[in-house]
């Protein structure tokens, strides 16, 4: 067998690994946005309950950062607030009711690893009906990071 046939794609593969292990070292995408609608005011239930949630991360996906939804008449937002996470490939933010991505709604792909990143809700989805924010990367279906919504 002709050694180009094993040693490109051994090549490739061992490029592979290390830039989606190593990445998270080197890149870094900071946003810090302001509130996106003129009059924000929070999601506020009348049953005490919280105005933000903590992010909470997992073993190996370090993050932090409280997660706020904020609403004007017409549009809701999932904003994070002081959030930092580590990078890593095709991550996108769902609002979901588990934490495997199973039941959920995608807000897009997660576009900075730290500061104030806001999230637009389409129009018709009721967040209520969500327990979770969570970041998930879709090409190796690991769940990164998450946040409970449902005492928001």
């Amino acid at each position: 067998m002709n050694k180009k046939y094993i040693i490109i794609p051994l090549f490739l593969a061992i490029a592979g690994v290390l830039y989606y292990g190593l990445s998270p070292l080197f890149i870094k995408k900071v946003v810090n946005e302001q509130a996106p609608i003129s009059s924000v005011s929070e999601v506020v239930n009348t049953s005490s309950k919280a105005l933000s949630t903590k992010v909470i991360d997992t073993k190996t996906h370090p993050a932090s950062g409280e997660v706020r939804i904020v609403k004007n008449d017409t549009e809701t937002y999932i904003r994070y607030e002081n959030f930092k996470t580590i990078n890593g490939p095709d991550l996108f933010v769902y609002l979901a009711n588990d934490l495997n991505a199973k039941d959920y709604i995608n807000l897009g792909e997660l576009r900075a690893t730290e500061g104030n990143i806001n999230y637009k809700v389409p129009e018709g989805v009721d967040v209520t009906k969500y327990k979770y924010v969570i970041v998930w990367c879709k090409q190796f279906g690991v769940l990164f990071n998450y946040a409970d919504i449902s005492n928001i």
